[in-house]
């Protein structure tokens, strides 16, 4: 019975490592204020600080600790009612600039941080978080499409030399309008043939003559679906970027989306990010006019803000060159003078369209227009005499880069003349994550407290916490110095397992602390199988050390079966499932890796110190064993 000394090295080193990285979980978090900037481009500092401090001394209201961050500002409360307080009066103090968002802060001492351990995260229904229901605007989607639609129909009319007066939109379609019923005769069967989304009907009103071109019921379906469906992905690769451990983003109803965050970092920056319709379009600067006349654009033409100076306006061409939905790729960087820029990436339509429109046009400004749909409130009173908010869309659009074209453009390129890298950040990540099909407008936000999530997590601790003072009784009664090498086996494995759980940033749920009770079972069950094996071979008149020896071995199959079967059951759950049977899998396939380790390595290890160095080993101390055909004896 000689135990190697690469498994005792290595038990530990597991112990010390566990030990360390679930140390942070003694360590809860604390209510605080998170202050950021409405845009990438506001900064937070010390002075924003001051006064928020300022607002919150002036209102009585105690805090303690804060502190200016990459992204922002915090400062922390002593509970929660005061969060909620604080929030409302820093609201106030600095205006529409600012987001004041409730948020958590960790209270780990810094030498934990400092080698990287950190807490487990918490799931929405623990920890709290951010809700946020948001509706899509389907007319938006109809809008693009009838855009898209009407200038392939006049590239095809042109192309097949067609004469036409005009293609314009309609309720669910659009209608081209012809001089005579003989132009449009001619037109029809091409319109048929090339465009079969639409049911074409030939109509004469107002003394000229149209095809009226709708969309039937099943196209109107599928565009709803598709603008839907581009959303979430789109949503999804957003709160990938945000580094949201476990977040929910699923459908709801014909028209809206659910995304909760659960204990997320920074709500306000996850609002503006999740929030934001930002597109880009790719358009000429306009040379073939002087100018706005007394503020009006010529035909063929739009005006734009340049950046934030509200006086400076840009001429641009109404025709874009390409838009958003082309970039594949962006990445924010540096360009040669140490300004913020953006790399972009198209795919090889968007590279073949860019590469035609700038062949011809070598020595022309570009510009690179804005575009970003957002929302405001507007107070009315309804016929009650009640106030009800009302939400008002609009879209704003800003030129934010304008350039000479120096060569013909191909599918690589870059955006320079940003404000911050911030702001080139964040342009890259709206970019990367893809363009939305359609605006989305935040119907409903709230923030989910942790006040519910506290007593949840006391009574999961206190059910871990009496099973194992429970599990630790009857083990110790009933195998003796067994009982209590399985019951220290039993606490390094829950040891292992909070260690684990905060080093991959696991999210803990509700059903994750039922897998955790579950655990506790399954990881005691080995020890059990273990003991009882050792006994039989001593009922069989095995010496001690040998019993100890076949118990193990012949134990450690049975072991590995058993779990290998309930690890397969786990890893189906983690492939298929979502949300909180997800959260349950991981912890589950994660508690049988650690009970493994725990159960045998760690209790023989144990065993071997107790019992292996001993002399002369006659009798082992793990309960009643009972002899065939004979009286139970005690084997101390």
């Amino acid at each position: 019975m000689r135990y190697p000394a690469w498994k005792y090295i290595l038990i530990v080193l597991a112990l010390i490592v566990g030990t360390l990285y679930s140390l942070p979980n003694l360590y809860p978090d604390e209510p605080a204020v998170q202050i950021s900037g409405a845009n990438a481009g506001i900064k937070v500092d010390q002075t924003v600080l001051a006064q928020a401090n300022a607002a919150l001394k002036q209102a009585g209201l105690p805090f303690h600790g804060t502190e200016v961050q990459e992204k922002g500002a915090l400062i922390r409360l002593d509970s929660n009612n005061a969060q909620l307080k604080a929030q409302e009066i820093i609201k106030t103090a600095l205006g529409d600039g600012y987001v004041v968002a409730l948020n958590l802060a960790p209270t780990t001492p810094d030498w934990l941080l400092a080698i990287g351990a950190k807490p487990m995260k918490l799931g929405l229904d623990l920890r709290g978080g951010v809700h946020f229901l948001l509706e899509v605007d389907m007319s938006k989607i109809l809008e693009q499409r009838q855009e898209t639609y009407t200038a392939e129909i006049k590239a095809k009319l042109r192309e097949a030399k067609l004469a036409y007066r005009a293609v314009s939109d309609l309720p669910n379609g659009l209608t081209v309008k012809f001089e005579s019923a003989a132009e449009r005769d001619k037109a029809q069967p091409l319109l048929t043939a090339e465009f079969r989304d639409f049911l074409i009907i030939p109509a004469a009103r107002e003394e000229a003559f149209f095809l009226d071109m709708g969309f039937s019921p099943a196209k109107l379906k599928e565009f709803a679906d598709y603008a839907i469906d581009q959303n979430l992905t789109t949503l999804r690769n957003r709160v990938n970027e945000l580094g949201v451990a476990e977040p929910l983003v699923q459908r709801q109803g014909a028209s809206r989306i659910v995304v909760e965050l659960p204990g997320v970092q920074d709500a306000g920056e996850a609002k503006r990010i999740l929030g934001r319709t930002a597109s880009l379009e790719f358009r000429f600067v306009d040379w073939e006019h002087s100018g706005a006349v007394d503020g009006i654009a010529p035909p063929g033409t739009e005006l734009f803000p340049f950046k934030d100076d509200k006086l400076e306006r840009v001429l641009l061409q109404k025709r874009k060159i390409v838009t958003g939905d082309r970039v594949v790729g962006a990445r924010s960087g540096f360009d040669e003078f140490s300004n913020p820029q953006v790399d972009i990436s198209l795919d090889s339509r968007g590279g073949k369209m860019m590469a035609e429109a700038t062949r011809d046009n070598v020595g022309r400004q570009m510009a690179v227009l804005f575009v970003e749909h957002k929302q405001r409130m507007r107070i009315e009173i309804d016929a009650n005499g009640q106030s009800i908010s009302v939400r008002e869309p609009y879209v704003e659009k800003t030129v934010i880069n304008r350039a000479t074209v120096q060569s013909m453009l191909g599918s690589q390129f870059r955006i320079t003349g940003l404000d911050s890298p911030a702001e080139a950040a964040e342009l890259a990540l709206l970019l990367r994550a893809g363009a939305l099909a359609a605006p989305m407008y935040f119907v409903e936000e709230r923030i989910i407290g942790p006040s519910l999530g506290a007593e949840n997590i006391e009574r999961g601790f206190h059910a871990t916490l009496w099973g194992f003072v429970a599990i630790a009784l009857f083990m110790m009664a009933y195998y003796h110095v067994f009982g209590m090498i399985s019951v220290f086996a039993l606490a390094a494995n829950l040891v292992f397992l909070m260690a684990l759980l905060g080093m991959i940033g696991a999210a803990l749920t509700l059903p994750g602390i039922a897998a955790i009770a579950l655990a506790l079972g399954m990881a005691i069950d080995a020890n059990v199988l273990i003991n009882e094996r050792i006994r039989e071979e001593l009922r069989n008149g095995a010496a001690p050390r040998t019993a100890i020896i076949v118990g193990y071995e012949r134990a450690f199959g049975t072991i590995v079966d058993s779990n290998v079967t309930t690890l397969i059951v786990g890893v189906m759950l983690l492939a298929f499932g979502s949300g909180p049977v997800r959260g349950f899998a991981v912890i589950h396939c994660l508690a049988i890796l650690t009970s493994i380790f725990s159960s045998v390595m760690v209790s023989r290890a144990l065993v071997e110190l107790i019992f292996g160095r001993r002399t002369r080993l006659t009798s082992l101390s793990i309960g009643q064993i009972w002899k065939p055909n004979s009286a139970p004896t005690a084997s101390k």
